[in-house]
């Protein structure tokens, strides 16, 4: 589960959002008389408090969620909207998905799968937590996108190995100096060609903005 909160007028509003199976909506009604308001269902709920109450809330609302996640509720599963290779992207898709725009909550990007998947060899370490690489399937060289995954460092030695890997991506457009280039946003990866992806989630996370 998240909350994002911001501080408006000497009070702090936010939102949040749950994982499947969990109730947000109670781990908040547990933190009740820290909140002047709120309301929400099982998976999404909004808050109000005064600014004094942000820390006992953020111990509280982790204290809940430690207390009642299960293991099975732990792990984010990433849903998948279409097996894509990357030889297969071409500009009637990317123009596709200018049109299923703008994204945000509600109309989130489409996840692709990419199975098998090589580094091109110049794979680096970005601010120390995110991987730069470019990628493309063994058999199609000529087909290849630049690609980042960010805070997935752990990732760096599989990539740099050279060995096929499976990711999870979405497809994004940057513009620098009216020139357009497509880079992969990587959501997971794993060694490998076969099985499903997913990873782990801290039980709570409280950004603050």
């Amino acid at each position: 589960p998240t909350v994002v909160l911001t501080e408006s007028g000497g009070k702090v509003v936010g939102s949040a959002r749950s994982v499947k199976g969990f109730d947000v909506y109670e781990a908040i009604n547990a933190c009740s008389d820290l909140l002047e308001q709120f309301g929400g269902h099982m998976y999404a709920a909004g808050l109000t408090m005064p600014k004094t109450n942000l820390q006992r809330f953020r111990e509280r609302f982790e204290e809940v969620v430690r207390a009642t996640i299960t293991p099975e509720q732990r792990i984010q599963e990433e849903e998948v909207d279409l097996e894509l290779r990357l030889d297969a992207i071409d500009k009637h898709l990317l123009l596709i998905l200018r049109h299923m725009a703008p994204y945000g909550p509600g109309n989130m990007r489409p996840v692709f799968l990419a199975r098998g998947v090589v580094d091109e060899g110049n794979a680096r370490l970005v601010g120390e937590q995110h991987v730069k690489m470019r990628l493309h399937h063994p058999d199609t060289k000529y087909a290849s996108l630049d690609a980042i995954a960010f805070k997935q460092a752990e990732h760096f030695d599989l990539v740099k190995s050279g060995t096929p890997f499976s990711v999870l991506y979405t497809l994004e457009e940057n513009t620098w100096k009216d020139r357009t280039t497509v880079q992969m946003n990587i959501k997971d990866l794993k060694p490998g060609t076969t099985g499903l992806l997913s990873h782990e989630e801290p039980s709570v996370m409280l950004a603050q903005l």
